[in-house]
């Protein structure tokens, strides 16, 4: 499954595009307020309009002990959408890599501060890649790898519709994205740790970093390490090898042909790390993760620490983008496994974006666990046409923005 190079900055931070102007309102204008949920709003917040892009949206939010869930229907069948419904996480898998490895290292297993090129030689081509690069650089994005399949042409629509039954493997990701056929072998993008850029590719190495550490295939780690300690029954991880569908009830997600025709792309190949869920389970994945059910205290700290240089500072995030905003728009907001979004009370939540084909979804929290929400959004179109960030937006505001 060639995907494009995992996620655009929009897509990844589709979350993060939530904050809206009154981010720079003084924290403590808000400071102290214990508002209900406004239940009205958030109805109207997943209300699919014409211009999302969405076929259906599932949603679960938390805010000072109340919870809301809500559904939107299917535009494409006008059925209804269980608040159960599953969907593919994309992403959000990565948080589940990163606890892992997190917990081998506490084990004793693996260090941060070590290089992949210990653990893992001869993985990164040394003609290219001359510079170490820590495991932990791998996990908070400051690795300055190339991007899943870098330089590989756009894959048009109708084709991506038919490969998406294609499975690739942690191996394959590598080989394909190092050693390409047909096209210029890719290099560093920056020197390691001098500034962050979200990385998929990274997370491949992460993963197959897992597997030799732990002789065990991912799906088996993640499951008896995370899934099962935190009761996620709803959530199941790919089948090696195999194109699986989304369990139902199911959230659906569609991708145009350049006919037009919609089609339902629930079932997929995809990665070792590609997941299936819901948002009751990844409300519980966020709630073991800060609750301390996963990680000892040193290995959570990780979590909540944006990579910093040796002025201090957050680094800076790769060509100005923007990672941020306000006064620390353009630099690093990414940690180990999550990222983080300020709120306009000045408050933080952490969390994750995920992207399928034909999915969009988001997890996040604050650090108290007070305030939580999970979103998924079915697509209705093969093109990036912002669903994701749109929606988020609009259930971020409803939801916290008071």
């Amino acid at each position: 499954m060639r995907r494009s190079s995992a996620l655009s900055l929009t897509a990844a931070l589709a979350f993060g595009a939530i904050v809206p102007a009154q981010a720079a309102t003084a924290a403590s204008a808000h400071a102290g307020t214990a508002k209900d949920l406004d239940r009205a709003a958030l109805r109207e917040a997943i209300a699919v309009r014409p211009d999302d892009g969405a076929a259906g949206i599932v949603a679960d939010v938390h805010k000072n002990g109340q919870r809301w869930r809500g559904t939107s229907g299917d535009i494409n069948t006008g059925k209804p959408i269980s608040p159960d419904a599953h969907f593919r996480i994309g992403s959000i898998s990565k948080p589940m890599e990163a606890v892992i490895l997190l917990q081998l290292s506490a084990e004793g297993r693996v260090d941060l501060d070590q290089s992949v090129q210990h653990y893992l030689p001869g993985l990164l081509p040394e003609s290219r890649f001359e510079e170490p690069i820590s495991v932990r650089q791998l996990l908070n994005h400051t690795g300055g790898l190339p991007q899943d399949f870098e330089g590989s042409p756009a894959t048009p629509a109708d084709e991506e519709i038919e490969r998406r039954f294609e499975y690739l493997s942690f191996d394959e990701v590598i080989e394909q994205t190092l050693r390409p056929v047909g096209r210029p072998a890719p290099g560093p993008r920056f020197r390691p740790g001098t500034r962050q850029e979200y990385n998929s590719f990274g997370y491949r190495v992460a993963g197959k970093l897992i597997e030799e550490i732990t002789k065990h295939p991912y799906q088996y780690e993640v499951t008896a390490r995370i899934l099962k300690p935190l009761k996620m029954r709803e959530t199941r991880a790919a089948v090696p090898g195999r194109s699986t569908p989304v369990p139902a009830p199911y959230l659906p997600g569609y991708m145009a042909r350049s006919n037009g025709e919609l089609v339902d792309v629930n079932v997929q190949g995809g990665l070792p790390a590609s997941m299936t869920s819901t948002t009751g389970d990844l409300d519980r994945f966020i709630s073991g993760l800060f609750d301390g059910r996963l990680l000892r205290p040193a290995q959570a700290a990780e979590l909540f620490a944006v990579p910093k240089g040796t002025d201090g500072k957050p680094l800076p995030y790769a060509n100005g983008s923007n990672c941020n905003t306000g006064p620390s728009k353009g630099t690093a907001c990414f940690s180990v496994g999550l990222m983080s979004v300020p709120l306009p009370d000045g408050s933080v939540l952490w969390g994750k974006t995920g992207s399928d084909p034909g999915y969009r979804s988001g997890v996040f929290a604050s650090q108290d666990l007070n305030r939580r929400a999970v979103y998924a959004i079915g697509t209705s179109s093969s093109l990036d046409n912002g669903a994701g960030t749109v929606v988020a937006q609009r259930l971020a505001l409803a939801a916290f923005g008071n």
